[in-house]
């Protein structure tokens, strides 16, 4: 469950997917492809060169054309992610 996290590392990794962490230490790869259609400021992320200038910005990831993508969406898929991947008790 998201507590207010901040998004406190990006780091490019292939394709359309980038490492995140937040600031409790959670982290994990998301792949943005799913965002690529959604509508015209997502578009110009299409071009990896330009999806690549993501920052950090109000506490979650950004683009230079504005686009960015709420903190706790983020926190949602890095925990689902990782619940994923461990081991069944």
């Amino acid at each position: 469950m998201w507590d207010f996290n901040d998004v406190v590392m990006v780091r490019y990794q292939k394709d359309y997917v980038f490492r995140i962490r937040f600031d409790d230490g959670l982290e994990g790869d998301v792949d943005f492809a799913e965002y690529l259609d959604v509508g015209p400021v997502f578009a110009p992320l299409k071009d990896l060169a330009f999806f690549q200038q993501a920052c950090i910005e109000g506490g979650t990831i950004a683009w230079p054309n504005g686009a960015d993508i709420a903190p706790e969406t983020l926190y949602e898929k890095v925990h689902r992610a990782n619940r994923s991947l461990q081991p069944s008790s």
